[in-house]
């Protein structure tokens, strides 16, 4: 038998395709706009983007700051000037659209529903994770759904986490595993709390932080045996 009784799961690069499902909402975003999605424009907003999300993580920037001001950001830095907010609620109404799951995050759900309390933890905005979720067909399979923005907090915050603790009837610490992508938010945020964590490591990323999840794992499958579930 296991030792943990409550998983708590990442969404994005975890259990849903981030990557499959913001091409998606830029195509949108630009051809909405009238306008081409060059391969350096896209290029150069991955990387800004990735930037401010690390920043948040970091608790450098404000979500609000981050989500009004990128999409100006990027535009201005290719000579266009657009409202920031209005282009930012266009792009979220696309994002929602964008559900692709990771290999094998389904059926580890399905099986692991039945043995284990499963919880999402999650930053980002609210109504566009849980449309994913929704969409994809995992919110069933969910106790709970915890997003930053409901919360208050973002992951790595130990506040978030004490937050979403509060609110697991019976939770113990030592029984809780939290499983995500993220050496920050996951990994980090995890320890802190307290918690076992696990890495989804899928692009088999060299561990620049001096975080050391309790496993490592490059394939959602790989769960299985560290939880002693059997595969049928």
């Amino acid at each position: 038998m296991s030792q943990y009784k409550s998983l708590f799961f990442d969404v994005d690069d975890t259990l849903l395709d981030f990557g499959a499902a913001e091409d998606l909402a830029l195509n949108l975003l630009f051809e909405d706009q009238n306008l081409p999605l060059t391969t350096e424009i896209e290029s150069y907003y991955k990387k800004m983007n990735k930037g401010l999300w690390n920043d948040f993580e970091n608790g450098k920037i404000a979500r609000d700051e981050l989500v009004n001001t990128r999409f100006s950001k990027l535009f201005k830095a290719f000579g266009k000037e657009v409202d920031g907010v209005a282009m930012e609620r266009n792009y979220r109404r696309f994002l929602r659209e964008g559900h692709q799951l990771v290999h094998g995050a389904y059926p580890l759900i399905d099986a692991l529903s039945n043995k284990f309390d499963l919880y999402i933890v999650t930053n980002g905005v609210a109504e566009t994770q849980r449309k994913r979720l929704h969409d994809a067909g995992l919110a069933p399979y969910f106790r709970d759904v915890f997003v930053s923005e409901d919360t208050g907090y973002h992951k790595p915050d130990k506040e978030f986490f004490d937050y979403v603790f509060a609110r697991v009837p019976h939770f113990e610490k030592r029984e809780g595993l939290i499983i995500g992508d993220s050496l920050i938010s996951d990994i980090h945020g995890g320890n802190q709390a307290g918690l076992d964590t696990c890495w989804f490591n899928a692009g088999n990323k060299i561990n620049k932080l001096n975080e050391q999840p309790t496993y490592e794992i490059d394939q959602l499958k790989q769960l299985y045996s560290i939880l002693n579930v059997a595969v049928e």
